[in-house]
């Protein structure tokens, strides 16, 4: 079974920035283990897997490691392969995830993704958050993820973390945030526990952060920076219980996956 592949940039406009996803294209689901074994190998944060189909397209995404419930970059990387590849006469695309339906509109080269809000609770900044990122934060709050605002952008920019103490607490993935000295705001995103010590740019952790900096900063429009080495810029925006999550895709290569796949 050969299986078209593709690997592109997520949230940037150049080449070797942004977030690396690939993307799988599929008739049908395969086996699971399947699923995960070519995630594991292709050694990216997220590999999405698409049924492509005009009216709405099943969608996975895996780690290295498990099955994630969300992910923004490896949906914009989608979206880029189907608008580009099977419908480009469409200006909309539907998904069906573990999330429910999710949309990627096409504006130009921007592609706007609708995604849920997730907004945080707060909770006590504990002692084993302090010393898992290295410094205490301000605040923190709980969604999926656990939020840890910082005063400032240098300070997020800075962290060191202790990865295995961050994959000792009890959350799917922490975010350091903090405003930003040229965008809203700033954020970093640490899930070592499901394989991704740092990500390089996070759509998901935007539907927690939206939410956060538009009651902080009283404005729905805002412009977001993830400081990881590779480094994603980001358009958010919220209405009601939605975040619009906006970016760019540049792709990087394309091929195809030649497998055995067992019986069932």
């Amino acid at each position: 079974m050969k299986l078209p592949l593709y690997q592109l940039d997520a949230f940037t406009t150049r080449l070797f920035g942004g977030n690396p996803a690939a993307v799988v294209l599929l008739d049908a689901w395969l086996p699971d283990a399947v699923l995960a074994d070519i995630a594991a190998e292709n050694n990216l944060a997220e590999t999405a897997f698409v049924i492509p189909r005009v009216d709405v397209s099943p969608l996975r995404w895996f780690t290295p490691a498990v099955e994630v419930d969300l992910c923004g970059h490896a949906t914009l990387a989608a979206a880029d392969v189907l608008f580009r590849y099977r419908y480009p006469s469409l200006d909309k695309i539907v998904f069906d995830t573990k999330s429910g339906e999710l949309a990627v509109t096409r504006e130009g080269a921007l592609l706007r993704m609708d995604f849920p809000a997730r907004p945080g609770q707060p909770v006590a900044v504990s002692d084993a958050l302090a010393q898992a990122l290295g410094a205490r934060p301000r605040e923190a709050y709980m969604a999926r993820d656990l939020l840890a605002i910082f005063d400032s952008e240098s300070v997020v920019r800075a962290l060191r973390p202790d990865f295995a103490r961050v994959a000792a607490l009890d959350v799917f993935a922490v975010i350091a945030s903090a405003p930003g000295d040229t965008v809203d705001f700033v954020s970093r995103f640490f899930a070592p526990g499901a394989g991704i010590p740092e990500d390089p740019v996070t759509g998901s952790s935007h539907c927690t952060l939206t939410p956060y900096w538009a009651a902080r900063l009283a404005k729905t429009r805002l412009s977001a920076r993830q400081l990881s080495a590779r480094g994603g810029d980001l358009q958010c925006e919220l209405r009601g219980e939605r975040v619009l999550i906006a970016g760019q895709v540049v792709e990087y290569l394309r091929g195809e996956i030649d497998i055995e796949v067992p019986a069932h």
